[in-house]
């Protein structure tokens, strides 16, 4: 079950979402660009203290480099702060201003995702990072808060680094979300394989993913998990399933498509995620959610793998 943080929205601000980005190579090339940034956030009225999220290495180059006045700055190991899914760091990012933002979600983030982890494990979970950094300029965009994310490119890749680009306004190749996370779900889904079986509602969910090898407790979670799409995207025409145990997938076929880009991404009012909350428990809860909308006419599906 992956790590599902915070879900409170921050309270509603005025002014935008500042969205940036750094691309560095070495240590003191990231230090000589979190200095101003960090100096930015002391300098801005009505915030609370800057914070650094980045690799250890980095917040130790950057806390010599200030001296006395790290005293004045958050630092945040990123393993800390990124423990899931892209969709979990929503959640956290939601959690934290809301706890901690000044008036209207002001805050400066230095925050630098995990790349040499998680993050860049594959080029799957890489898609699904990227996919974040797009949607939190929709995410985010009522609030007044300032982020400038950090590439390394010695763990991103140049990959990685060009496809952020499009991610981050000033760029020069920025794309609307939209248009990038259509992009982004257009690349095919492997079909079911051969061995692929037909379940036919929640109890033969529960009793698969038991017989799969999830423990009782994670094959509850599981069923939930894909209850809760279902619910909030169906009618559902088919359901499949494969795989073991802790990797275990369940595929719904649907009716109809699902059109929102932010469906299962939008923090909901409550703490903590339940199954009541569709599509946004799944993605908190799952390794990973995949939506085909297909061509016109064509059934839609959502892909759900527990880990």
């Amino acid at each position: 079950m992956m790590s599902t943080g915070t879900s409170a929205r921050p309270a509603a601000a005025e002014g935008h979402f500042d969205h940036r980005m750094a691309v560095f190579g070495s240590d003191e090339a990231f230090v000589a660009a979190a200095l101003p940034f960090l100096a930015e956030g002391l300098a801005a009225p009505d915030e609370p203290p800057p914070v650094a999220i980045a690799a250890p290495g980095l917040l130790a180059a950057l806390r010599d480099a200030l001296g006395t006045d790290a005293r004045n700055i958050g630092f945040i190991d990123h393993t800390d702060w990124y423990t899931g899914t892209a969709a979990n760091a929503v959640a956290q990012g939601a959690g934290y201003l809301a706890a901690n933002a000044g008036p209207g979600g002001r805050a400066h983030l230095l925050m630098e995702p995990d790349w040499a982890g998680r993050a860049g494990r594959s080029a799957r979970e890489s898609t699904e990072w990227i996919r974040y950094e797009s949607l939190a300029n929709l995410l985010f965009a009522p609030f007044a808060t300032t982020v400038l994310c950090a590439y390394d490119n010695r763990t991103a890749g140049p990959a990685v680094v060009d496809a952020a680009r499009r991610a981050h306004p000033g760029t020069g190749v920025y794309e609307q979300p939209p248009v990038l996370v259509r992009e982004l779900d257009a690349v095919p889904l492997p079909p079911p394989p051969r061995a692929a079986v037909g379940l036919s509602g929640p109890e033969e969910v529960r009793a698969w993913a038991a017989g799969r090898g999830l423990p009782s407790a994670e094959a509850e979670v599981f069923t939930h998990a894909v209850v809760a799409a279902a619910a909030a995207h169906g009618p559902v025409v088919e359901i499949l399933a494969w795989g073991d145990a802790p990797a275990c997938v369940c595929e719904l076929w649907l009716c109809r498509a699902v059109a929102d880009p932010l469906a299962g991404f939008v923090p909901p009012g409550s703490a903590e995620p339940g199954p009541e909350q569709g599509l946004w428990f799944t993605r908190q809860v799952c390794a990973y959610v995949d939506v085909r909308d297909g061509a016109p006419g064509d059934r839609a599906r959502i892909r759900v793998q527990y880990a």
